[in-house]
């Protein structure tokens, strides 16, 4: 099994070092677009940076994954939290149960008492 997620891993390796090699031109990935930049006073070389075409495509992969990720994650906390809750009841009530299951008169102060002066009559 190890060798084939290799093998998918291999191939996944290959198509992207295909890409990579297919869009090696430079592009200019500016901050803000050209109109905005004589409102804002920022200099050239923090608007704009030129870099090749793959380094933007797999820049723009990874962010998408990684919100993805976060958004995932924000939207399940109500199903972690239930889930919290869930297991903080489970153990609640196996407490519960096990204090139950004590043998009679363990914890049962009362007939404790009441045996005890029954017992000096």
């Amino acid at each position: 099994m190890a060798y084939v997620r290799y093998a998918i891993l291999a191939f996944i390796s290959v198509c992207l070092i295909a890409v990579a090699l297919a869009n090696r031109g430079d592009v200019t990935v500016s901050l803000l677009p050209a109109g905005l930049m004589d409102f804002v006073r920022f200099p050239e070389s923090v608007n704009s940076v030129t870099v090749p075409l793959f380094i933007v495509m797999f820049a723009g992969i990874i962010l998408g994954v990684l919100l993805g990720f976060v958004w995932e994650w924000l939207r399940e906390h109500k199903h972690r939290a239930s889930a919290a809750g869930h297991v903080r009841e489970n153990r609640r009530l196996s407490r519960e149960v096990a204090r139950m299951r004590k043998g009679p008169g363990e914890d049962d102060d009362v007939l404790a008492l009441l045996e005890n002066t029954g017992s000096s009559r």
